[in-house]
């Protein structure tokens, strides 16, 4: 049976429990990721199959209260946000916990200041070694409360086999992530190690594997990418490529696929075992689960998307880029961005800008019938905050007195 976490009531919410418990009873295998419907007459929700809170989150979180709980009246913090939602850590900051670094690494409050007695919890993203080290020699145990997703923590470990047998470890995400940050800097402890951050990189770092660029021009294409003592003419001989577990789970494989490729059209497809390492296993299931459903939910068909999660959530964004290439998509962070039924506030990810968009809620077919809003969120967000989003919406459409009935259907 899967474990059950301690997570605060006011994350939980009634309308989607009785959704996602249904479902979990009918498909106890998870492999159906056809939506769940909501009809409330003259507007229809479809809501993705898989979506918030998974794993990783949930266990810190339960962490992370805990903490509070344990340590009445003493010194907490974190080293950074816990996770990319900012409800769950203004909460936290509410009751008292005060971060020590913005999710850049900027320092915000000194090091110098902590105490051996105080408490540090590590965020999901993990931390880097020489951070576990930094606290360790202050006197303060960073494992007490570490927070750290056991999915992340895999990665580290399958880049310290990879190194153990030779090989080197290409990172799939973004450089300025705590995520990719941390197992960059846990994989270099035993293997060299560089970070990509997309297809068009695999495509740079391809031309330095097949022996196309000579190697000197490796330091230039990846500058501050790379560990430290890096030899292009040698490390780039047996590769295998891991991941920050919140990108595309299909950009990592493609990527994966790509330089695969690459080494056997150097080496030859008979010693490609040899150069290049099966590291299909280090991809999150939750991550690869969610961006199933939107894949399921978009082939229902609708009339537009919203999708919840905080600004800064990497998985969240990917989930808006599976949307927005079929349909008008709205990326919130919680029901005050529904403005009114005219106007939404919410993120441009192109222009990394937060805009208002009048006449969103309309019906974009000729085909009679309900508006259909297809939904889904982040792995960091709170069912309460999408319970809140399908309330407001239902309640501007005057349609809140049906909720109870359609829910019905699930129970």
């Amino acid at each position: 049976m899967p474990r059950q976490f301690e997570i605060p009531a006011f994350y939980r919410s009634p309308i989607l429990s009785v959704i996602k418990n249904s479902r979990k009873t009918q498909d106890r295998l998870r492999k159906d990721i056809s939506p769940s419907v909501l009809d409330l007459g003259t507007i229809r929700f479809k809501l993705a199959r898989h979506f918030g809170f998974c794993y990783g989150v949930e266990n810190a979180i339960e962490i992370a209260y805990r903490a509070i709980e344990e340590n009445p009246g003493q010194a907490i913090y974190l080293l950074s946000e816990m996770i990319h939602n900012p409800h769950v850590n203004q909460d936290l900051q509410a009751r008292g916990v005060r971060f020590l670094m913005k999710t850049d690494g900027s320092q915000l409050i000194p090091f110098d200041s902590l105490k051996p007695n105080d408490v540090v919890i590590v965020p999901a993203f993990g931390t880097t070694v020489e951070m576990f080290k930094r606290l360790a020699d202050i006197g303060i145990n960073p494992q007490t409360y570490n927070t750290t997703c056991p999915f992340v923590e895999k990665v580290w470990n399958r880049s310290e086999q990879m190194g153990s047998q030779g090989y080197t470890v290409i990172i799939h995400g973004f450089d300025n992530h705590e995520e990719t940050r941390a197992t960059f800097s846990h994989a270099r402890q035993t293997a060299p190690s560089v970070m990509i951050r997309n297809m068009q990189e695999a495509h740079e770092l391809a031309v330095f594997i097949r022996g196309e660029r000579p190697a000197t021009d490796f330091y230039d294409a990846f500058p501050g990418r790379f560990s430290t003592g890096f030899n292009a003419e040698a490390d780039l001989q047996r590769i295998g490529v891991v991941n920050q577990t919140t990108m595309l789970a299909t950009e990592t494989q493609a990527i994966s696929e790509y330089l695969r490729d690459a080494v056997s059209a150097r080496f030859g497809a008979a010693n490609l075992s040899h150069h290049f390492a099966d590291t299909r296993d280090t991809l999150c299931y939750a991550t690869s689960e969610n961006q199933d459903a939107v894949y399921g939910l978009l082939d229902s068909g609708g009339d537009l998307a919203i999708v919840v999660g905080g600004y800064n959530s990497s998985n969240t964004s990917h989930l808006v880029e599976l949307c927005e290439e079929r349909l008008p998509t709205f990326y919130i962070r919680d029901a005050d961005e529904i403005l009114s039924r005219d106007s939404i506030r919410h993120l441009d990810m192109e222009h990394a800008s937060v805009i208002t968009t009048n006449g969103w809620l309309k019906k974009n077919s000729e085909q009679p019938g309900p508006i259909e809003i297809l939904v889904t969120a982040g792995a960091s967000c709170p069912d309460a905050t999408v319970d809140a989003i399908i309330q407001k919406l239902a309640g501007l459409a005057n349609v809140s007195d049906r909720i109870e009935e359609a829910l019905r259907v699930f129970a």
